[in-house]
């Protein structure tokens, strides 16, 4: 992977194809109501870029009752990632809609690619699942602040449960499980994020059955492994708050292969 210029610290915007200023960055600073999604680029290409765009299409009818169009979206990141001089980075998309307008506001940030998932992750679980989990959105202060929780207690992250222990999703991943035959992912409200949706149709095509149940912190002595996905990839989970949890290396490499077998497209 090679990135054409080092980015700053400070994200690249641009707001509707143009660099961000003042005035265009008041939308999200004073109404922050809205959704997106993060994706990471290598060389102007994007894997699962066509769930991207349905989830835009799809929260954006839900909020706005309007639809959004996959090629404009496509040409704003694109313009972007020739605006910031890169190839690569971890894009967000943002959709706000100003008051008195009647088109959706897309911001586009533009970042250094995020560093791969690597290591053991360690979950700690925390009572809180998110309202109308299926859309991804800004400022979402309930994951944050067990996010935070979690890092102070030496956690790497949090595990998002719903009242009566069950297991919905990490604070800003999905969570899978491995009951020895079949990846098990938790059939509770939670985010689908593409990183998942890409495992859950690869799997099958490698012999993985991949189902959807009920998982509670009961029953979590009866899997044999665990891991997490993301826009940044997918890694293990040794540890859900104080049981320790096998890597199962031949399970890693499997979803490995099924995330790396999805195609890519150009942005």
């Amino acid at each position: 992977m090679t990135t054409d210029t080092r980015l700053s610290p400070v994200p690249y915007v641009e707001v509707n194809g143009r660099p961000a200023t003042e005035e265009s960055l008041r939308i999200p600073a004073l109404d922050g109501f809205g959704h997106f999604t993060a994706l990471q680029v290598e060389d102007r290409e994007v894997r699962g870029l066509g769930l991207h765009l349905a989830r835009l299409d799809s929260a954006n009818r839900e909020l706005f009752e309007l639809p959004l169009d996959g090629g404009r979206v496509r040409e704003l990141i694109g313009r972007a990632l020739t605006g910031a001089g890169v190839r690569d980075a971890s894009v967000r998309v943002h959709g706000f809609l100003p008051p008195g307008t009647a088109e959706t506001t897309l911001m586009v940030t533009v970042r250094e690619p995020a560093p791969p998932a690597s290591g053991a992750r360690s979950l700690m679980s925390v009572p809180y699942a998110r309202p109308v989990a299926h859309i991804k959105r800004p400022g979402e202060f309930g994951q944050t602040y067990y996010g935070r929780l979690a890092g102070r207690a030496g956690f790497d992250e949090a595990l998002l449960t719903a009242p009566g222990g069950a297991v919905t999703e990490g604070a800003f991943s999905n969570v899978g499980f491995w009951d020895g035959t079949s990846v098990v992912w938790p059939d509770a409200p939670a985010l689908v994020g593409v990183t998942m949706a890409l495992l859950e149709e690869g799997l099958p095509r490698l012999g993985v059955p991949s189902v959807r149940r009920p998982v509670t912190l009961d029953t979590l002595a009866g899997l044999r492994a665990a891991f997490v996905s993301s826009s940044r990839g997918i890694a293990p989970v040794g540890r859900i708050d104080g049981a320790e949890i096998p890597v199962d290396a031949e399970l890693m490499g499997r979803l490995e292969a099924a995330y790396a077998g999805a195609p890519t497209e150009a942005v």
